[in-house]
């Protein structure tokens, strides 16, 4: 009889271990939980579409491109060594 491959025997090994886990389904609820609330939770309250805010609809390339460009030519370049 043949050996199963390495993927079939990856996911067996991983099946059996989520499988006979006790404490380790509610670390993996809390995990869950945590992902949530980070991305789906402080992403809505926390971090607005600026780009939906301070461009035109189907311009964000050319907005962003300008906001870079004019930064770059404001900015000074820093002196290596500072002055006595």
């Amino acid at each position: 009889m043949p050996q199963p491959g390495f993927f079939t025997r990856a996911f067996r090994l991983y099946y059996d271990g989520f499988r006979e886990m006790t404490i380790g389904r509610t670390l993996w609820l809390i995990i869950a939980i945590k992902l949530f609330v980070i991305f789906a939770v402080l992403k809505v309250f926390f971090f607005p579409n600026f780009l939906k805010e301070h461009s035109p609809s189907g311009h964000e390339a050319d907005f962003v491109a300008t906001e870079l460009a004019e930064r770059a030519y404001i900015q000074e370049p820093s002196s290596a060594a500072p002055q006595p």
